[in-house]
């Protein structure tokens, strides 16, 4: 994205005051295969931590030293502007004219918003706002409104520190926020109130600074519960706006009171069963360079224990969005963590392949692996077999521009533990800034495809042609758009039996929260939406967010699906929002109905929440066959740091089937196996393909599958695409945990234990 200052005197003032939305991070025996959970913890449990090898130290050195300049070589991160600009203030004297006062104060107070130091930017803004009598009429009206509205904003962002982030609760920043959500210390909204209402009398009110001060002038009140009746009339927003498209149970945000301490920047999270007892874990990492990621283990009891240090994940540092599956089929789910991102040639960070070593322990094997023989920032990347050899390859989407060349990659599993990158000799290097990618055998040939959204480019669909090479046909399948694409996945969310594709937008430019507002408020849109594409099988698809009601701004980063209330068809989650402290929207939760469309049912649902989401994972984390939200939050500024949010599911009267796969000829995660099953007679089918989910977050490989009214599914089939075979079973019970290994004829069934979040 293009971050360079408008032209103009004034102009470079504008830019000055505004805080830029950034640029815009071998096959297991038999015996092995049959381990019940509890012999696995007791095997876990007597096992000495493993010595980890040279080449986990190497990537612990290079992964500090990149910490260790972060403060000052870091463009998301870095503090070292706060001093140049307070060094530059100070040695302005009496003969310096009020305009070079007042561009030094701005420059200034980006930065210290930046790292967070809201006193010392209200301070800084403060004594800018007090030369505005003395520059009347000499600088344009625009400038005085960007410099109320960012102390405004600057007020807005010390209420949040003093009581969402100082003391988060289960309403914390949920919009509308209510309960606990109240702010006890009020000074903060108070003062913002007051110069958003500066700004409202004084800015046009077909500006996008007027609808931006209004939306914040509304949620501002909301925090000191004064809304809608302390909002003067001319600038209330309507109440009806905050209301959902159908009623739904509230889901309430259990994280606060369950110990999960992750107050942290942006990053990834993935659930899946780390350790065999076939409970969920929680893997958390953050896109800051010096921060931890966090390992949580379940307990069994609904419980979580920070699990870190006994995993020998301490000194992983960073890492802007994660992908799990077992790479070298040996039975335990490994992790990739992608690094990088937004960073332009500064984001030539490692990335890591963390292999699970089956005894509670991971190991950095990235470099005995090959796979840092080349470093390019990136965010997204996804696990598939794409040449049906039964090893997990895996594709790398890189942050192509004219700036940097980032090729993306393509590394092919040798089998040995180690990957080669064939991506310029499949066609796959993109040379495009790639934001999502996501693998899905679109026309059923056994081989899967690859889907890559770009940020201001033609995305790509690379059609697989069996041979190790790809051709991009994203045109002639129609799905070349949107230009600003950004999170992404294949689904199949009208049971049809054909893949789908959604791909979301979000260019984070200042008129961004502009075009959210007036999405919310009904007002005709311009520029792209969302778009979800449906799939007929044979390599052509539809546009049809329209008529799916999926045609709203919204701006999503990290993503995910789901069935949340376990009628068969997937609902998905949004984690909104982009760098600037502005981005104050509520993320957003659609509910598929029926798979003809969705229903917003965001505020009703309690799925609001108002802080940038970034990684998003649906799991049943509670056993009791519903899935809860676990939404990974924070933005990529250091000031900008919030509390990981885990949203309980109520539950619903439906059932549900949990499908657990374990491959033997293919790859031992299964990804990439397609499940169908038969509740009803064959007008009652319902698809699944095994896969983590959308772009940003990542779901258990394990599939919690609802069957609606149905006490049992009738048939279900297991299409292995390695293999060409598919098994099919009949009668099982609902509400089971069942467990199917490749080639063998019966299946082991599993009744787990529900318990309650604590």
């Amino acid at each position: 994205m293009n971050c360079q200052p408008p032209r103009g005197h004034w102009a470079i003032v504008l830019f000055a005051i505004g805080l830029l939305a950034g640029m815009g991070c071998q096959q297991g025996s038999d015996e092995t295969l049959r381990t019940n959970s509890a012999e696995v913890a007791s095997a876990s449990s007597s096992k000495e931590p493993r010595v980890q090898p040279a080449t986990h130290t190497k990537m612990l050195m290079r992964l500090r030293q990149i910490a260790d300049k972060a403060p000052t070589e870091h463009p998301w991160m870095g503090s070292k502007n706060v001093e140049t600009w307070r060094n530059r203030l100070a040695a302005m004297g009496p003969q310096t004219n009020f305009t070079q006062w007042l561009i030094g104060y701005v420059r200034l107070a980006r930065e210290e918003a930046k790292q967070g130091s809201e006193a010392d930017t209200i301070d800084t803004l403060t004594k800018a706002y007090e030369l505005l009598p003395k520059l009347s009429g000499k600088i344009p009206l625009e400038a005085e409104n960007e410099l109320r509205y960012r102390l405004a904003l600057a007020y807005l962002r010390l209420g949040e520190s003093q009581n969402c982030c100082a003391q988060n609760t289960a309403d914390s920043c949920i919009m509308p926020i209510r309960g606990e959500g109240i702010h006890r210390r009020r000074q903060g909204s108070e003062q913002a109130i007051r110069f958003f209402e500066e700004v409202l009398a004084n800015a046009p009110t077909t500006s996008p600074l007027w609808l931006k001060a209004k939306w914040l002038l509304n949620l501002a009140h909301m925090t000191i519960e004064g809304y809608p009746h302390n909002v003067p009339h001319k600038y209330r927003i309507p109440p009806d706006v905050f209301k959902s498209d159908e009623a739904w149970p509230r889901f309430v945000n259990v994280a606060p009171k369950m110990h999960l301490e992750t107050f942290n920047l942006l990053g990834g999270v993935i659930v899946d069963d780390f350790n065999g007892d076939l409970h969920l874990d929680i893997i958390a990492s953050t896109y800051d360079p010096t921060g931890q990621m966090r390992c949580f283990l379940s307990n069994g009891n609904g419980s979580f224990s920070d699990a870190t240090e006994e995993a020998q994940l301490t000194g992983i540092l960073g890492g802007i969005n994660m992908e799990q599956a077992d790479y070298n089929n040996d039975g335990h789910v490994d992790i990739f963590v992608l690094r990088g991102g937004w960073c332009g040639e500064l984001g030539r960070h490692p990335n890591s392949l963390l292999r699970n070593n089956g005894d509670g322990t991971f190991s950095d094997v990235t470099f005995a692996a090959g796979l840092e023989s080349k470093s390019y920032p990136t965010q997204t990347g996804a696990w598939a077999d794409y040449d049906n050899d039964g090893h997990l390859d895996l594709y790398i989407g890189n942050e192509h521009y004219s700036g940097v060349q980032a090729p993306s990659q393509l590394f092919h599993n040798n089998g040995d533990g180690t990957f080669t990158d064939v991506a310029a000799s499949a066609g796959v290097e993109n040379m495009r800034f790639a934001k999502g990618v996501s693998w899905g055998d679109y026309d059923r040939d056994r081989f899967p495809d690859l889907y890559v959204s770009n940020m201001l480019g033609l995305n790509r669909l690379y059609h697989n042609q069996g041979d190790g090479t790809f051709v991009d046909v994203a045109e002639e399948a129609g799905v070349a758009l949107p230009k600003a694409s950004f999170p992404t996945w294949f689904w199949d969310y009208n049971n049809d039996g054909h893949l789908d594709i959604y791909v979301a937008t979000n260019l984070g430019v200042s008129e961004s929260l502009a075009n959210v507002v007036n999405s919310y408020m009904g007002v005709s849109l311009t520029g792209e939406t969302a778009h979800l594409y449906q799939g007929n099988g044979t390599g052509r698809f539809r546009n049809v967010a329209r008529q799916a009601n999926l045609e709203q701004h919204v701006l999503p980063m990290g993503v995910n699906f789901g069935d949340l209330d376990n009628d068969g068809y997937l609902d998905f989650y949004l984690g909104t929002g982009y760098p600037d402290y502005e981005a104050l929207m509520p993320n957003v939760m659609y509910h598929n109905q029926g798979g003809e469309r969705f229903a917003d049912v965001t505020f009703s649902g309690g799925f609001g929440h108002l802080q940038k989401g970034h990684g998003i994972a649906f799991a049943d984390l509670d056993n009791d066959g519903d899935q809860d939200v676990y939404a990974q939050l924070g933005g990529a500024y250091p000031g900008d740091r919030f509390n990981d949010a885990l949203f309980e599911n109520p539950g619903s009267a439906n059932h549900w089937i949990a499908v657990r796969l374990i491959g033997t000829q293919s790859n031992r995660s299964a990804i990439g196996a397609q499940i169908k099953i038969t509740i009803d007679g064959r007008d009652s089918q319902i698809f699944r393909t095994v896969n983590s989910g959308g772009s940003f977050g990542a779901n258990p490989l394990r599939q919690t599958i609802g069957i609606g009214e149905a006490e049992n599914v009738q048939q279900l089939e297991i299409f292995w695409p390695t293999s060409g075979k598919t098994q099919i079973f009949h009668d099982i019970p609902a509400d089971v945990l069942i467990r199917i290994v490749e080639d063998e004829e019966e299946l082991q069934v599993h009744n787990l234990t529900p318990v309650s979040l604590h």
